[in-house]
Protein backbone atom coordinates (compact mmCIF):
# COMPACT_ATOMS: atom_id res chain seq x y z
CA UNK A 1 0.00 0.00 0.00
CA UNK A 2 1.29 3.60 -1.25
CA UNK A 3 1.58 5.75 2.03
CA UNK A 4 -1.33 8.10 0.99
CA UNK A 5 -3.89 4.53 1.56
CA UNK A 6 -2.04 3.89 4.54
CA UNK A 7 -2.92 7.16 6.45
CA UNK A 8 -6.73 6.61 4.95
CA UNK A 9 -7.04 3.04 6.15
CA UNK A 10 -5.41 4.30 9.48
CA UNK A 11 -8.07 6.83 9.39
CA UNK A 12 -10.92 4.49 8.92
CA UNK A 13 -10.18 2.26 11.25
CA UNK A 14 -9.68 4.90 14.25
CA UNK A 15 -13.54 5.95 12.94
CA UNK A 16 -14.58 2.58 13.95
CA UNK A 17 -17.75 0.18 13.47
CA UNK A 18 -20.04 3.26 12.00
CA UNK A 19 -23.16 0.94 13.29
CA UNK A 20 -22.18 0.08 16.44
CA UNK A 21 -24.33 1.73 18.92
CA UNK A 22 -21.62 2.09 21.44
CA UNK A 23 -18.86 4.00 19.45
CA UNK A 24 -18.58 7.38 20.07
CA UNK A 25 -17.79 8.02 16.20
CA UNK A 26 -20.54 5.73 14.96
CA UNK A 27 -23.58 6.97 12.77
CA UNK A 28 -25.85 7.71 15.58
CA UNK A 29 -23.20 9.52 17.89
CA UNK A 30 -22.70 12.14 14.65
CA UNK A 31 -25.93 12.19 13.65
CA UNK A 32 -27.09 13.02 17.47
CA UNK A 33 -24.45 15.93 17.37
CA UNK A 34 -25.91 17.33 14.12
CA UNK A 35 -29.31 17.43 15.65
CA UNK A 36 -27.97 20.16 17.98
CA UNK A 37 -26.06 21.88 15.95
CA UNK A 38 -22.88 21.02 16.63
CA UNK A 39 -19.81 18.98 15.42
CA UNK A 40 -18.70 15.87 16.86
CA UNK A 41 -16.23 16.76 19.75
CA UNK A 42 -14.93 13.34 19.49
CA UNK A 43 -14.92 13.49 15.77
CA UNK A 44 -12.63 16.80 15.98
CA UNK A 45 -10.29 15.36 18.50
CA UNK A 46 -9.93 12.73 16.48
CA UNK A 47 -9.34 14.37 13.68
CA UNK A 48 -6.72 16.64 15.59
CA UNK A 49 -5.20 13.48 17.07
CA UNK A 50 -4.10 12.44 13.22
CA UNK A 51 -2.72 15.51 12.47
CA UNK A 52 -5.33 16.56 9.78
CA UNK A 53 -3.98 20.09 9.29
CA UNK A 54 -0.88 18.48 7.93
CA UNK A 55 -2.64 17.27 4.93
CA UNK A 56 -3.10 20.66 4.02
CA UNK A 57 0.67 21.40 4.56
CA UNK A 58 2.73 21.14 0.96
CA UNK A 59 5.80 18.86 2.12
CA UNK A 60 8.47 21.33 1.65
CA UNK A 61 6.45 23.63 4.47
CA UNK A 62 6.67 20.44 7.01
CA UNK A 63 3.31 18.99 5.98
CA UNK A 64 1.51 16.05 4.40
CA UNK A 65 0.52 17.61 1.03
CA UNK A 66 2.29 15.54 -1.86
CA UNK A 67 -0.73 15.08 -4.67
CA UNK A 68 -4.07 16.62 -4.64
CA UNK A 69 -5.51 12.62 -5.45
CA UNK A 70 -3.69 11.60 -2.08
CA UNK A 71 -5.44 14.23 -0.11
CA UNK A 72 -8.60 13.68 -1.47
CA UNK A 73 -8.77 9.71 -0.72
CA UNK A 74 -7.76 10.54 2.86
CA UNK A 75 -10.28 13.63 3.33
CA UNK A 76 -12.99 10.95 1.60
CA UNK A 77 -12.81 8.60 4.96
CA UNK A 78 -13.88 11.80 7.08
CA UNK A 79 -16.69 13.10 4.61
CA UNK A 80 -17.90 8.91 4.35
CA UNK A 81 -18.81 9.53 8.23
CA UNK A 82 -19.97 13.22 8.19
CA UNK A 83 -19.87 16.23 5.30
CA UNK A 84 -19.89 18.50 8.47
CA UNK A 85 -16.87 17.12 10.29
CA UNK A 86 -15.18 17.49 7.05
CA UNK A 87 -16.35 20.66 6.12
CA UNK A 88 -16.11 22.18 10.02
CA UNK A 89 -13.13 20.80 11.13
CA UNK A 90 -10.98 21.63 8.38
CA UNK A 91 -11.28 21.49 4.32
CA UNK A 92 -12.19 25.17 4.83
CA UNK A 93 -8.50 25.42 6.37
CA UNK A 94 -7.25 23.83 3.01
CA UNK A 95 -9.40 26.46 0.57
CA UNK A 96 -8.74 29.27 2.78
CA UNK A 97 -4.91 28.44 2.97
CA UNK A 98 -4.03 27.38 -1.11
CA UNK A 99 -4.41 31.27 -2.01
CA UNK A 100 -1.10 31.67 0.19
CA UNK A 101 1.07 28.85 -1.18
CA UNK A 102 0.17 30.22 -4.48
CA UNK A 103 0.69 33.56 -4.13
CA UNK A 104 2.24 34.70 -0.48
CA UNK A 105 5.68 35.22 0.47
CA UNK A 106 7.68 33.00 2.03
CA UNK A 107 7.33 34.21 5.56
CA UNK A 108 3.15 34.14 4.81
CA UNK A 109 3.47 30.47 3.96
CA UNK A 110 5.59 29.45 6.72
CA UNK A 111 3.29 31.06 9.66
CA UNK A 112 0.41 29.73 8.26
CA UNK A 113 2.10 26.19 8.18
CA UNK A 114 2.79 26.40 11.63
CA UNK A 115 -0.13 27.37 12.38
CA UNK A 116 -1.99 24.64 10.21
CA UNK A 117 0.47 22.04 12.27
CA UNK A 118 -0.53 23.01 15.24
CA UNK A 119 -4.13 21.90 14.99
CA UNK A 120 -5.44 26.07 14.21
CA UNK A 121 -8.30 26.91 11.65
CA UNK A 122 -8.57 29.15 8.58
CA UNK A 123 -11.30 30.91 7.32
CA UNK A 124 -11.50 31.85 3.98
CA UNK A 125 -14.03 35.16 2.77
CA UNK A 126 -14.42 35.61 -0.55
CA UNK A 127 -18.24 35.99 -1.22
CA UNK A 128 -20.90 38.34 -0.19
CA UNK A 129 -24.69 37.75 0.26
CA UNK A 130 -25.73 40.70 -2.06
CA UNK A 131 -23.58 39.67 -4.98
CA UNK A 132 -23.34 35.53 -4.96
CA UNK A 133 -20.75 34.00 -6.53
CA UNK A 134 -19.37 36.86 -8.43
CA UNK A 135 -17.10 37.32 -6.40
CA UNK A 136 -15.11 40.32 -8.19
CA UNK A 137 -18.03 42.64 -7.12
CA UNK A 138 -17.75 42.55 -3.57
CA UNK A 139 -17.85 45.77 -1.71
CA UNK A 140 -15.72 44.91 1.11
CA UNK A 141 -13.10 47.50 1.11
CA UNK A 142 -9.25 47.47 2.26
CA UNK A 143 -8.17 50.88 1.89
CA UNK A 144 -4.64 51.67 1.28
CA UNK A 145 -3.05 54.10 3.44
CA UNK A 146 0.67 54.81 5.50
CA UNK A 147 2.15 51.83 6.12
CA UNK A 148 -1.17 49.55 5.25
CA UNK A 149 -4.53 49.02 4.93
CA UNK A 150 -7.79 50.03 6.48
CA UNK A 151 -10.66 47.60 6.05
CA UNK A 152 -14.30 48.40 6.11
CA UNK A 153 -17.30 46.56 5.21
CA UNK A 154 -18.85 43.02 6.65
CA UNK A 155 -18.56 39.31 5.03
CA UNK A 156 -21.34 37.12 5.45
CA UNK A 157 -21.25 33.35 5.41
CA UNK A 158 -18.35 32.12 7.14
CA UNK A 159 -16.86 28.46 7.95
CA UNK A 160 -15.51 29.05 11.47
CA UNK A 161 -15.35 32.56 11.60
CA UNK A 162 -15.47 32.66 15.04
CA UNK A 163 -12.59 30.22 15.96
CA UNK A 164 -10.18 30.68 13.26
CA UNK A 165 -7.11 31.69 13.75
CA UNK A 166 -6.26 33.41 10.45
CA UNK A 167 -8.61 34.91 8.22
CA UNK A 168 -8.13 35.12 4.14
CA UNK A 169 -9.89 37.82 3.34
CA UNK A 170 -10.87 38.89 -0.53
CA UNK A 171 -11.64 43.05 -0.79
CA UNK A 172 -11.60 45.66 -3.19
CA UNK A 173 -8.35 47.40 -3.37
CA UNK A 174 -9.15 49.74 -6.04
CA UNK A 175 -13.02 51.43 -6.39
CA UNK A 176 -12.60 50.86 -10.40
CA UNK A 177 -14.69 48.16 -11.93
CA UNK A 178 -11.97 45.57 -13.31
CA UNK A 179 -10.40 41.97 -12.51
CA UNK A 180 -7.50 44.25 -11.53
CA UNK A 181 -9.51 45.77 -8.28
CA UNK A 182 -8.86 43.89 -5.91
CA UNK A 183 -6.69 42.12 -3.12
CA UNK A 184 -6.16 38.68 -0.91
CA UNK A 185 -5.21 39.63 2.03
CA UNK A 186 -3.95 37.42 5.56
CA UNK A 187 -5.08 38.25 8.86
CA UNK A 188 -5.92 37.35 12.27
CA UNK A 189 -8.29 38.16 15.28
CA UNK A 190 -4.65 38.49 17.13
CA UNK A 191 -3.16 41.06 14.65
CA UNK A 192 -6.04 43.60 14.97
CA UNK A 193 -7.44 45.96 17.23
CA UNK A 194 -10.64 44.12 19.00
CA UNK A 195 -12.78 47.30 18.91
CA UNK A 196 -11.98 47.25 15.18
CA UNK A 197 -13.64 43.83 14.52
CA UNK A 198 -16.35 42.05 15.53
CA UNK A 199 -17.98 38.47 14.77
CA UNK A 200 -21.50 38.40 13.19
CA UNK A 201 -23.95 35.97 14.72
CA UNK A 202 -24.03 32.37 13.61
CA UNK A 203 -26.53 30.98 10.96
CA UNK A 204 -28.52 28.08 11.29
CA UNK A 205 -28.47 26.06 8.36
CA UNK A 206 -30.46 23.02 6.78
CA UNK A 207 -27.67 20.95 5.99
CA UNK A 208 -24.52 20.52 7.74
CA UNK A 209 -26.13 21.64 11.03
CA UNK A 210 -22.95 21.50 13.10
CA UNK A 211 -20.72 23.67 11.21
CA UNK A 212 -20.09 27.23 12.79
CA UNK A 213 -20.96 29.03 9.89
CA UNK A 214 -21.58 33.44 10.29
CA UNK A 215 -19.51 36.47 9.48
CA UNK A 216 -17.05 39.10 10.53
CA UNK A 217 -17.73 42.98 10.15
CA UNK A 218 -15.22 45.39 10.75
CA UNK A 219 -15.14 49.11 11.11
CA UNK A 220 -11.86 51.09 9.71
CA UNK A 221 -9.77 48.37 11.17
CA UNK A 222 -5.69 48.88 10.48
CA UNK A 223 -3.70 45.90 8.60
CA UNK A 224 0.16 46.14 8.09
CA UNK A 225 1.19 46.01 4.75
CA UNK A 226 2.79 42.11 4.91
CA UNK A 227 -0.83 41.44 4.78
CA UNK A 228 -1.24 41.82 1.71
CA UNK A 229 -0.74 38.08 -0.79
CA UNK A 230 1.04 38.51 -3.48
CA UNK A 231 0.44 41.63 -5.51
CA UNK A 232 -2.36 44.72 -5.36
CA UNK A 233 -4.95 44.22 -7.70
CA UNK A 234 -4.11 40.85 -8.61
CA UNK A 235 -7.04 39.49 -5.82
CA UNK A 236 -8.68 37.90 -8.58
CA UNK A 237 -6.07 35.79 -10.28
CA UNK A 238 -4.88 34.29 -7.32
CA UNK A 239 -8.29 33.21 -6.47
CA UNK A 240 -8.93 32.00 -9.59
CA UNK A 241 -5.85 30.10 -9.81
CA UNK A 242 -6.68 28.70 -6.27
CA UNK A 243 -10.55 27.99 -7.22
CA UNK A 244 -8.91 24.81 -9.75
CA UNK A 245 -7.23 23.41 -7.06
CA UNK A 246 -10.00 23.33 -4.87
CA UNK A 247 -12.55 22.37 -7.25
CA UNK A 248 -10.75 19.54 -8.33
CA UNK A 249 -10.02 17.90 -5.07
CA UNK A 250 -13.49 18.77 -3.40
CA UNK A 251 -16.09 16.58 -5.37
CA UNK A 252 -14.11 13.72 -4.98
CA UNK A 253 -13.90 14.04 -0.77
CA UNK A 254 -17.96 13.96 -1.47
CA UNK A 255 -17.90 10.49 -3.53
CA UNK A 256 -17.04 9.31 0.57
CA UNK A 257 -20.76 10.63 1.37
CA UNK A 258 -22.42 9.27 -1.79
CA UNK A 259 -20.75 5.94 -0.64
CA UNK A 260 -22.02 5.85 2.46
CA UNK A 261 -25.31 6.59 1.33
CA UNK A 262 -25.26 3.37 -1.42
CA UNK A 263 -23.85 1.18 1.40
CA UNK A 264 -26.97 2.13 3.69
CA UNK A 265 -29.87 1.48 1.12
CA UNK A 266 -27.80 -1.85 0.29
CA UNK A 267 -28.26 -2.70 3.81
CA UNK A 268 -31.64 -1.70 3.72
CA UNK A 269 -32.59 -3.68 0.88
CA UNK A 270 -31.16 -7.04 1.62
CA UNK A 271 -32.55 -6.93 5.13
CA UNK A 272 -36.06 -6.25 4.37
CA UNK A 273 -38.93 -8.08 2.81
CA UNK A 274 -41.79 -7.10 0.60
CA UNK A 275 -44.19 -9.30 -1.70
CA UNK A 276 -42.13 -12.08 -0.17
CA UNK A 277 -39.00 -10.97 -1.24
CA UNK A 278 -35.68 -9.06 -0.32
CA UNK A 279 -36.04 -5.53 -1.85
CA UNK A 280 -33.46 -5.77 -3.41
CA UNK A 281 -35.15 -8.97 -5.42
CA UNK A 282 -37.59 -6.39 -6.92
CA UNK A 283 -36.49 -5.23 -10.52
CA UNK A 284 -37.20 -1.00 -9.74
CA UNK A 285 -34.65 -1.14 -6.55
CA UNK A 286 -32.06 -3.07 -7.54
CA UNK A 287 -32.04 -1.16 -11.20
CA UNK A 288 -31.83 1.61 -8.37
CA UNK A 289 -28.72 0.13 -6.63
CA UNK A 290 -26.90 -0.55 -9.59
CA UNK A 291 -27.31 3.15 -11.16
CA UNK A 292 -25.99 4.83 -8.30
CA UNK A 293 -22.63 2.20 -9.00
CA UNK A 294 -22.29 2.89 -11.85
CA UNK A 295 -22.81 7.03 -11.72
CA UNK A 296 -20.21 6.65 -8.08
CA UNK A 297 -17.73 5.02 -11.12
CA UNK A 298 -17.82 7.49 -13.26
CA UNK A 299 -17.61 10.18 -10.47
CA UNK A 300 -14.48 9.07 -9.29
CA UNK A 301 -13.23 8.26 -12.59
CA UNK A 302 -13.68 12.08 -13.66
CA UNK A 303 -12.76 13.19 -9.89
CA UNK A 304 -9.05 11.28 -10.43
CA UNK A 305 -8.25 12.45 -13.80
CA UNK A 306 -8.94 16.56 -12.69
CA UNK A 307 -6.93 15.87 -9.58
CA UNK A 308 -4.42 14.45 -11.42
CA UNK A 309 -4.41 17.04 -13.96
CA UNK A 310 -3.40 19.80 -11.93
CA UNK A 311 -0.12 18.10 -11.83
CA UNK A 312 0.45 16.46 -14.99
CA UNK A 313 -1.05 19.02 -17.57
CA UNK A 314 -1.99 22.27 -14.69
CA UNK A 315 -2.23 24.35 -17.76
CA UNK A 316 -5.22 23.46 -19.00
CA UNK A 317 -6.79 22.63 -15.03
CA UNK A 318 -9.60 25.14 -15.47
CA UNK A 319 -11.62 23.13 -17.82
CA UNK A 320 -11.09 19.60 -15.92
CA UNK A 321 -11.39 21.65 -12.04
CA UNK A 322 -15.02 23.30 -13.51
CA UNK A 323 -16.12 20.04 -15.38
CA UNK A 324 -15.68 18.30 -11.82
CA UNK A 325 -17.35 20.55 -9.60
CA UNK A 326 -20.56 20.93 -12.25
CA UNK A 327 -20.68 17.35 -13.01
CA UNK A 328 -19.80 14.83 -9.92
CA UNK A 329 -21.81 17.08 -6.61
CA UNK A 330 -25.33 17.16 -9.76
CA UNK A 331 -25.18 13.25 -10.30
CA UNK A 332 -24.27 12.21 -6.59
CA UNK A 333 -27.17 14.79 -5.31
CA UNK A 334 -29.36 12.83 -7.66
CA UNK A 335 -28.11 9.07 -7.35
CA UNK A 336 -29.06 9.59 -3.55
CA UNK A 337 -32.31 10.97 -4.32
CA UNK A 338 -33.03 7.91 -6.32
CA UNK A 339 -31.69 5.79 -3.16
CA UNK A 340 -34.24 7.80 -0.97
CA UNK A 341 -37.07 6.09 -2.86
CA UNK A 342 -35.95 2.66 -2.19
CA UNK A 343 -35.44 3.97 1.56
CA UNK A 344 -39.09 4.41 1.45
CA UNK A 345 -40.26 5.90 4.54
CA UNK A 346 -37.01 5.40 6.66
CA UNK A 347 -35.86 8.27 4.95
CA UNK A 348 -37.64 10.81 6.88
CA UNK A 349 -37.18 9.34 10.06
CA UNK A 350 -34.20 11.07 12.00
CA UNK A 351 -33.26 8.37 14.80
CA UNK A 352 -32.23 4.95 14.40
CA UNK A 353 -29.73 2.63 11.88
CA UNK A 354 -31.47 5.21 8.69
CA UNK A 355 -31.06 8.47 10.14
CA UNK A 356 -27.56 8.98 8.96
CA UNK A 357 -28.97 8.65 5.27
CA UNK A 358 -30.93 11.76 5.83
CA UNK A 359 -28.15 13.56 7.24
CA UNK A 360 -26.04 12.65 4.31
CA UNK A 361 -29.05 13.90 1.95
CA UNK A 362 -29.49 17.14 3.82
CA UNK A 363 -25.73 17.87 3.47
CA UNK A 364 -24.68 16.33 0.22
CA UNK A 365 -25.68 19.61 -1.86
CA UNK A 366 -23.58 21.93 -0.09
CA UNK A 367 -20.54 20.90 -1.87
CA UNK A 368 -22.18 21.75 -4.85
CA UNK A 369 -22.49 25.70 -3.45
CA UNK A 370 -20.02 26.49 -1.34
CA UNK A 371 -17.11 28.88 -2.85
CA UNK A 372 -17.98 27.96 -6.77
CA UNK A 373 -21.76 26.62 -7.17
CA UNK A 374 -23.14 24.96 -10.37
CA UNK A 375 -23.84 27.94 -12.45
CA UNK A 376 -20.11 29.79 -11.79
CA UNK A 377 -18.65 26.40 -12.60
CA UNK A 378 -20.45 26.08 -16.14
CA UNK A 379 -19.56 29.98 -16.48
CA UNK A 380 -15.64 28.84 -16.89
CA UNK A 381 -16.77 26.55 -19.07
CA UNK A 382 -18.84 28.85 -21.62
CA UNK A 383 -15.71 31.45 -22.28
CA UNK A 384 -13.58 27.98 -23.23
CA UNK A 385 -16.11 26.70 -25.64
CA UNK A 386 -15.14 27.56 -29.07
CA UNK A 387 -11.02 27.49 -28.29
CA UNK A 388 -11.83 23.48 -26.86
CA UNK A 389 -13.30 22.81 -29.88
CA UNK A 390 -11.39 24.65 -32.19
CA UNK A 391 -8.03 23.45 -30.71
CA UNK A 392 -5.65 20.43 -31.65
CA UNK A 393 -6.51 17.44 -30.13
CA UNK A 394 -4.63 16.83 -27.03
CA UNK A 395 -3.47 13.41 -26.09
CA UNK A 396 -4.44 12.06 -22.88
CA UNK A 397 -1.63 10.47 -20.85
CA UNK A 398 -2.35 7.20 -18.62
CA UNK A 399 -1.41 9.03 -15.43
CA UNK A 400 -4.31 11.32 -15.40
CA UNK A 401 -6.27 8.16 -14.82
CA UNK A 402 -4.31 5.11 -12.65
CA UNK A 403 -5.44 4.81 -9.80
CA UNK A 404 -1.34 3.81 -7.97
CA UNK A 405 0.27 5.79 -10.34
CA UNK A 406 3.54 6.85 -8.50
CA UNK A 407 5.27 8.76 -11.41
CA UNK A 408 2.71 11.43 -10.82
CA UNK A 409 5.60 14.65 -9.76
CA UNK A 410 4.41 15.62 -6.27
CA UNK A 411 3.95 19.50 -5.41
CA UNK A 412 0.52 21.57 -6.90
CA UNK A 413 2.55 23.80 -9.92
CA UNK A 414 0.75 26.70 -9.27
CA UNK A 415 2.84 28.78 -11.56
CA UNK A 416 1.57 26.89 -14.26
CA UNK A 417 -2.28 27.16 -13.37
CA UNK A 418 -3.66 29.05 -15.78
CA UNK A 419 -6.65 31.09 -16.07
CA UNK A 420 -7.87 29.52 -19.85
CA UNK A 421 -7.06 26.22 -21.09
CA UNK A 422 -5.58 25.70 -24.08
CA UNK A 423 -7.04 22.63 -25.22
CA UNK A 424 -8.68 19.53 -23.44
CA UNK A 425 -6.98 16.54 -22.40
CA UNK A 426 -9.59 13.70 -21.78
CA UNK A 427 -11.92 13.35 -24.34
CA UNK A 428 -9.45 11.77 -27.02
CA UNK A 429 -10.21 8.51 -24.95
CA UNK A 430 -13.48 9.00 -26.54
CA UNK A 431 -12.08 9.08 -29.79
CA UNK A 432 -8.51 7.46 -29.57
CA UNK A 433 -9.65 3.95 -27.38
CA UNK A 434 -10.78 0.99 -28.97
CA UNK A 435 -12.90 -0.36 -26.19
CA UNK A 436 -15.42 -2.96 -26.15
CA UNK A 437 -18.38 -1.11 -26.05
CA UNK A 438 -18.28 0.09 -29.38
CA UNK A 439 -21.62 0.81 -30.22
CA UNK A 440 -21.35 3.00 -27.28
CA UNK A 441 -18.22 5.12 -28.07
CA UNK A 442 -19.37 5.66 -31.51
CA UNK A 443 -22.34 7.88 -30.00
CA UNK A 444 -20.59 9.45 -27.38
CA UNK A 445 -17.85 10.47 -30.26
CA UNK A 446 -20.95 11.51 -32.28
CA UNK A 447 -22.15 13.58 -29.71
CA UNK A 448 -18.53 15.00 -29.14
CA UNK A 449 -18.11 15.90 -32.86
CA UNK A 450 -21.94 17.97 -32.86
CA UNK A 451 -21.20 19.65 -29.53
CA UNK A 452 -17.45 20.76 -30.52
CA UNK A 453 -19.78 22.28 -33.83
CA UNK A 454 -22.29 23.64 -32.10
CA UNK A 455 -19.09 25.42 -29.71
CA UNK A 456 -17.52 26.53 -32.85
CA UNK A 457 -20.98 28.28 -34.37
CA UNK A 458 -21.24 30.41 -30.81
CA UNK A 459 -21.66 33.98 -31.08
CA UNK A 460 -19.63 36.43 -29.39
CA UNK A 461 -22.36 37.35 -26.73
CA UNK A 462 -22.21 33.62 -26.30
CA UNK A 463 -18.30 33.42 -25.57
CA UNK A 464 -19.15 35.61 -21.94
CA UNK A 465 -20.39 34.56 -18.31
CA UNK A 466 -23.63 36.59 -19.94
CA UNK A 467 -24.33 33.76 -22.17
CA UNK A 468 -27.56 32.70 -22.93
CA UNK A 469 -29.03 29.40 -21.08
CA UNK A 470 -28.34 27.16 -24.77
CA UNK A 471 -24.85 28.18 -23.82
CA UNK A 472 -24.52 27.12 -20.44
CA UNK A 473 -26.30 23.87 -22.01
CA UNK A 474 -23.85 23.27 -24.15
CA UNK A 475 -21.37 23.85 -21.76
CA UNK A 476 -23.39 21.19 -19.43
CA UNK A 477 -22.84 18.28 -21.88
CA UNK A 478 -19.64 18.75 -22.57
CA UNK A 479 -18.75 18.29 -18.67
CA UNK A 480 -21.14 15.14 -19.26
CA UNK A 481 -18.51 14.49 -21.82
CA UNK A 482 -15.55 14.66 -19.99
CA UNK A 483 -16.99 12.42 -17.44
CA UNK A 484 -17.12 9.65 -20.15
CA UNK A 485 -14.16 10.39 -21.42
CA UNK A 486 -12.63 9.57 -18.10
CA UNK A 487 -14.04 6.58 -17.32
CA UNK A 488 -12.84 5.40 -20.40
CA UNK A 489 -9.33 6.24 -19.26
CA UNK A 490 -9.95 4.41 -16.23
CA UNK A 491 -10.72 1.83 -17.80
CA UNK A 492 -8.17 1.81 -20.28
CA UNK A 493 -5.48 2.39 -17.86
CA UNK A 494 -6.40 -0.48 -15.48
CA UNK A 495 -3.80 -3.97 -16.20
CA UNK A 496 -6.29 -6.02 -13.96
CA UNK A 497 -9.23 -6.64 -11.37
CA UNK A 498 -12.50 -5.25 -11.90
CA UNK A 499 -11.17 -1.71 -12.94
CA UNK A 500 -9.88 -3.70 -16.75
CA UNK A 501 -13.57 -5.54 -16.63
CA UNK A 502 -15.47 -4.24 -19.47
CA UNK A 503 -18.87 -4.34 -17.91
CA UNK A 504 -18.47 -1.45 -15.29
CA UNK A 505 -17.46 0.71 -18.20
CA UNK A 506 -20.71 -0.02 -19.98
CA UNK A 507 -22.93 0.55 -17.31
CA UNK A 508 -21.13 4.25 -16.77
CA UNK A 509 -21.33 5.11 -20.36
CA UNK A 510 -24.85 3.62 -20.79
CA UNK A 511 -25.70 6.30 -18.27
CA UNK A 512 -24.11 9.03 -19.34
CA UNK A 513 -25.57 8.51 -23.13
CA UNK A 514 -28.86 8.23 -21.01
CA UNK A 515 -28.41 11.60 -19.56
CA UNK A 516 -27.18 12.70 -23.13
CA UNK A 517 -30.54 11.82 -24.79
CA UNK A 518 -28.67 8.90 -26.91
CA UNK A 519 -30.42 6.36 -24.88
CA UNK A 520 -33.39 5.11 -23.29
CA UNK A 521 -34.02 2.51 -20.48
CA UNK A 522 -32.15 0.77 -17.90
CA UNK A 523 -28.42 -0.47 -18.26
CA UNK A 524 -28.38 -3.83 -20.71
CA UNK A 525 -28.10 -6.84 -18.71
CA UNK A 526 -24.79 -7.52 -19.88
CA UNK A 527 -23.51 -4.88 -18.36
CA UNK A 528 -26.01 -4.41 -15.01
CA UNK A 529 -25.28 -8.43 -13.87
CA UNK A 530 -21.73 -8.22 -13.52
CA UNK A 531 -21.80 -4.61 -11.87
CA UNK A 532 -24.66 -6.05 -9.57
CA UNK A 533 -22.37 -9.10 -8.41
CA UNK A 534 -19.55 -6.60 -7.50
CA UNK A 535 -21.85 -4.21 -5.56
CA UNK A 536 -22.68 -7.48 -3.29
CA UNK A 537 -19.59 -8.73 -3.53
CA UNK A 538 -17.93 -5.34 -2.15
CA UNK A 539 -20.94 -4.95 0.21
CA UNK A 540 -20.45 -8.66 1.61
CA UNK A 541 -16.32 -8.05 2.12
CA UNK A 542 -16.48 -4.54 3.74
CA UNK A 543 -14.94 -3.03 0.59
CA UNK A 544 -15.33 0.43 -0.75
CA UNK A 545 -17.65 1.27 -3.75
CA UNK A 546 -15.43 3.77 -5.33
CA UNK A 547 -12.18 3.27 -8.08
CA UNK A 548 -9.84 2.26 -4.75
CA UNK A 549 -11.86 -0.76 -3.95
CA UNK A 550 -10.08 -1.32 0.02
CA UNK A 551 -10.87 -2.64 3.07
Amino acid sequence: MTETALRAAELARAFGDPHNPENPLGQEQLTAADERGELSADGEALLDGFGLGAEYVPVELGGRLTRLDGLVRVLREVFRRDVGLGLGHGVTSFMAAVNVWAAGSPEQRAGLARLLLDGGKVSVAYHELAHGNDFLRVDFTARAGRGGYRLYGAKEVINNADRARAWVLFARTDPAPGSRSHSVLLAGPDQVPADRWQPLPRYRTAGVRGCRISGLAFRDCPLPASALVGEEGRGGEVALRSFQVTRSALPGMAIGTADSCLRTVLRFALGRRLYHRTVIQLPHAAAVLTNAFADLLLCDSLSLAATRTVHLLPEQASVTSAAVKYLVPKLLTDSVRELSVVLGARFYVREGEHAAFGRHVRDLPVLSLGHAGPTACLATLVPQLRRLATARQLTSPDGLFTIEDEDVPPGIPFDRLTLAATGDPLTATLTQTDAPVPDLLRDLTAELAEVRRACRALSPADRTPLASPAAFALAARYAELLGAAAAVGVWRSAREGFLADPAWLGAALHRSARRLGLREGGIPAAYAEPLRAELLSRYETSHSFDLYDHA
